[in-house]
């Protein structure tokens, strides 16, 4: 049985009647004697954490099995085959192969999303993942590679999270699969866009190599379109993914000449600094952005600081790739004055709200509401300064439009003026695929249009999460493989997430469905199925209305610790600040899990029933999502188990 045993200690407004109510939902309808007005039904829905994953995560589930409610299989000797965090890790693991690293940078949306936002907080999904993520890491969990092939090659070209997620999927599918990446090491933007004090390298790494161990080819160092035609490509392999990658920095969007060898991109700036070849940045960095990316670069140059003695064109030279490293090591630094300036109001920026709090901690100034205008330059051509104005920004009709506001410009002096406001593709090799838009077109199942066989994921589509991208490569995946094996490209479902398979979990269980076609539907009489379920997770994402929220209780999020430095602190500290929870912590986390849209076995439909209508399910034939079931030669329609079913499983619907 679930249960919150904390002590409440805030008071919560809801209430499903007020006082004085007097008119009850459905009331002629209920209470007559002739017949039962609706009975119980089970509907497995998809909770909003998961319908608001990029990657389709199964939060649900895994959080489930955190907190103990789903068990692990057991063998022949009656014992798990594996521990619950290692089967809470693999069911993470079938969208997101990345958890340890998603854990530490996703800005989470699934948490925006979560039911428990109207009690008090949301669950700390992102922080569970974290801990299983680093569980799996230091027991050296490893994927299972099918112990068949089916004779098929994929092509990835580019080796980010898109290229890799895919990669995962396919070589889990029994393909053979080439990643083509030009980099010396993979990772994409993980590893040349985020610094490693938000991705540590080692994990990374590890993250990784699970990847390449399921038999995954890499080919370093290798850009096709250069190296290698995509004329050849085509020869040697059955199917395409492009994973390029957005890698290319977008220019400061200022009208006339902002060239200067001091004015460079987020992404050459941070894979300097990645590469180990940036040491120091100017006295005073100006950044243009106001999301992640911005973020990150602002944070890198806190920590770099400036050397007293450098020549001016040393940091040109390192974002260029020749740094004198022995200049940077031997020179006395300081730290480095950061200013960020955004279009939108510092509280209205797309970055993640604790990364701008550690921002700010570290004394780096967060100019709201401001855009660049202009370069002012010295005369040996080097910027001096950003000409910035004031302006007011919204969206409309999903484009940004900006008003400036006159006469409020003024110059933010600047010995390095960073663009982060946006990325775009290097098409070099491949222009046949760009659509004119610095970008691909691909349908719902990613394939490229006009381009049959060729997939495509990630930010070549749209500039957006990572997780977007690891998301994009397990659609395209299943759309590859129906490609080579000659099926139709269907429609994809309305919510394209990877959701709880009662079916499968019967079959762990050893449950067998006595139909040839075994199929999930059946009776209260009949074991041929799972009686009166009905999965409609493809197709609807349930809200907190549907919940009875009376169930649940105050208890404290159980939070990570994030070192916040200040700005002497921060000065060449490369030391990762986030702390994942204990164990303790992320089962509690887990308990603090709603499970809307599934049973979490409560009791509450068993213990209110007033017919005994509602039953536990005998234990040997009880499962997670199959915990109790209606005897419907009792149950009179009086919708008291829906009313206090505290996830929304039960609907009333028998007998519309």
């Amino acid at each position: 049985m679930s249960a919150t045993t904390e002590v409440q200690n805030e008071k919560f407004n809801f209430r499903r009647y007020k006082e004085g109510d007097t008119k009850l939902r459905n009331r002629d309808k209920i209470f007559q004697a002739s017949w039962s007005y609706k009975c119980p039904t089970y509907v497995q829905s998809t909770p909003p954490c998961q319908g608001s994953c990029p990657a389709g995560e199964d939060i649900r589930s895994y959080l489930n099995i955190m907190r103990g409610v789903e068990k692990p299989p057991v063998g022949a000797d009656g014992k798990p085959v594996m521990s619950m965090q290692e089967y809470a890790w693999r069911r993470l693991t079938q969208a997101n192969p990345f958890p340890a690293v998603m854990g530490r940078v996703c800005p989470a949306p699934c948490e925006t999303g979560c039911n428990r936002n109207e009690l008090e907080d949301h669950v700390g999904i992102n922080s569970v993942e974290h801990f299983l993520g680093e569980y799996a890491i230091k027991n050296n969990l490893k994927f299972v590679a099918p112990e068949t092939k089916t004779g098929k090659k994929v092509a990835i070209i580019g080796g980010g999270p898109a290229g890799l997620s895919c990669a995962y999927q396919l070589a889990l599918k029994g393909h053979s699969v080439t990643i083509f990446d030009e980099h010396e090491f993979l990772g994409g933007m993980m590893r040349y866009g985020i610094p490693g004090f938000r991705t540590p390298r080692d994990v990374l790494d590890a993250e990784i190599q699970r990847i390449l161990d399921l038999g995954v080819e890499a080919k370093l160092n290798t850009r096709i379109g250069t190296d290698i035609t995509m004329e050849q490509i085509r020869k040697d392999f059955d199917a395409v993914f492009l994973g390029l990658g957005a890698q290319a920095g977008r220019a400061l969007p200022i009208e006339g000449d902002i060239s200067a060898p001091n004015v460079v991109t987020a992404t050459s700036f941070l894979k300097a600094f990645n590469d180990g070849r940036l040491k120091h940045v100017g006295k005073r960095v100006v950044v243009v952005g106001g999301g992640d990316t911005s973020i990150d670069v602002a944070t890198v140059a806190r920590r770099l600081g400036h050397i007293e003695h450098a020549k001016p064109t040393d940091m040109e030279e390192a974002i260029a790739g020749r740094m004198a490293q022995d200049v940077a090591d031997i020179s006395q630094r300081d730290g480095a004055e950061v200013t960020l300036t955004s279009v939108f109001p510092v509280d209205k920026m797309m970055a993640s709200k604790h990364e701008v709090e550690q921002a700010q901690a570290e004394s780096i100034e967060i100019m709201g509401g401001w855009m660049p205008v202009g370069v002012v330059k010295g005369a040996d051509g080097r910027a001096t300064a950003l000409r910035v104005c004031q302006c007011e920004a919204k969206m409309i009709g999903g484009r940004l439009d900006i008003k400036k506001l006159e006469g409020t410009e003024k110059d933010l002096p600047a010995d390095l003026i960073v663009s982060a406001v946006g990325q775009a593709v290097d098409f070099s090799g491949l222009e046949e695929f760009n659509n004119g838009k610095n970008g691909v077109s691909a349908d719902k199942n990613y394939q490229v249009q006009g381009k049959e066989g060729v997939f495509a994921g990630g930010d070549i589509l749209r500039p957006h999460l990572l997780t977007t991208a690891i998301g994009h490569g397990a659609i395209a995946a299943d759309g590859i493989e129906r490609f080579m094996a000659g099926e139709a490209l269907d429609k994809r479902p309305k919510i394209d997430v990877h959701t709880f398979d009662l079916k499968r979990k019967m079959l762990e269980k050893g449950l067998k469905f006595t139909d040839a076609q075994g199929s999930i539907h059946g009776t209260n009489t009949s074991n041929v199925g799972i009686h009166n379920y009905e999965n409609r997770s493809e197709r609807y994402v349930i809200t907190h209305k549907e919940l009875f929220l009376g169930h649940f209780t105050y208890v404290k999020r159980n939070k990570r610790a994030i070192i916040t430095l200040n700005k002497e602190q921060a000065l060449g500290n490369f030391q990762e600040r986030l702390e994942p929870l204990s164990e303790a912590e992320a089962i509690a986390e887990a308990k603090r899990c709603m499970s809307c849209g599934l049973c979490f076995e409560c009791d509450n439909c068993v213990v209110y029933c007033p017919q005994t209508a509602v039953k536990k399910v005998p234990k040997k034939e009880a499962t997670t999502g199959r915990y109790v079931m209606t005897d419907y030669g009792r149950c009179i329609g009086c919708h008291i188990c829906h009313d206090v079913c505290p996830t929304g499983y039960i609907q009333m619907g028998l007998g519309e």
